[in-house]
């Protein structure tokens, strides 16, 4: 299996790396040269990467085809290609609809959507691949997990909910700041709140039986701190602007598929 990508940003580095680490049989793995400094990179860590500093040598070699550039870019990068008969497309490409791919590259193979996350470099990625196929999903599944969806109704949900990085950082950050502000080094703050979330993510992933309702209460002594703090964020709106940040962010897709 010949795999290339067109887009050498945060998640093609990502998934190359994940790529790298697992069992998944990739004869070879073709990256362009946007952005350098990324593409070298991922070159000296296995010789299964080879740099193109042209986009049509990896449309022409490439059993699966990923197409990772910005989106308003896409439409000038995509025209450009020539695609061989059946080439399988994986686009990553946030917002820009299968039917437009299609348009702009001419190709008669099918075309898939996926939203992988960074973490996918360390085989704890949770993808989501719309619509669904074996192959895609296997490739996933050595990089974590693949969940596979039978509608852009339901894709495009999974795309609101990858927003949320920004919000966790930011949350983040915003508690951190606080710490300081009571006098607290930022390194350490940084470090308490890092570790806080992680013990907390772990959590979640091995109680799988278990909502996060569930946890939440769970963890939660009845009249104490964390019972405290959750009800004071929902009293001052903070669950009703994650919702209202929600329905924003999926009408900003929603309109981007259908204009």
């Amino acid at each position: 299996m010949i795999l290339g990508f067109i887009g050498t940003g945060v998640i093609t580095e990502a998934i190359v790396r994940g790529l790298i680490k697992s069992d998944y049989p990739v004869e070879q793995i073709f990256v362009s040269t946007r952005s350098a400094a990324v593409s070298s990179a991922l070159a000296a860590l296995s010789p299964k990467v080879c740099v193109c500093d042209n986009n049509q040598a990896i449309a022409d070699g490439s059993d699966i085809l990923f197409l990772a550039v910005l989106p308003q870019d896409a439409q000038s990068v995509i025209s450009a290609l020539s695609v061989r008969t059946g080439t399988q497309i994986v686009s990553l490409i946030a917002t820009v609809s299968i039917d437009n791919i299609r348009a702009w590259s001419g190709s008669d193979g099918p075309i898939f959507r996926a939203i992988p996350l960074p973490s996918v470099a360390e085989l704890t990625g949770v993808s989501v691949i719309f619509p669904p196929s074996s192959q895609i999903e296997a490739m996933f599944n050595a990089l974590g997990r693949a969940v596979c969806v039978t509608s852009i109704e339901e894709f495009d949900a999974y795309a609101v909910a990858s927003a949320m990085m920004g919000l966790y950082f930011g949350l983040s950050e915003t508690v951190t700041q606080w710490l300081c502000d009571q006098g607290n080094d930022y390194p350490d703050a940084r470090a308490y709140m890092a570790g806080t979330f992680q013990a907390l993510a772990n959590t979640a992933t091995a109680s799988t039986g278990e909502s996060f309702d569930t946890l939440r209460v769970r963890h939660s002594t009845p009249g104490g701190l964390n019972e405290q703090m959750f009800a004071v964020f929902d009293a001052k709106g903070g669950t009703s602007a994650v919702e209202s940040a929600c329905a924003s962010v999926a009408t900003r897709i929603k309109g981007a598929r259908q204009g």
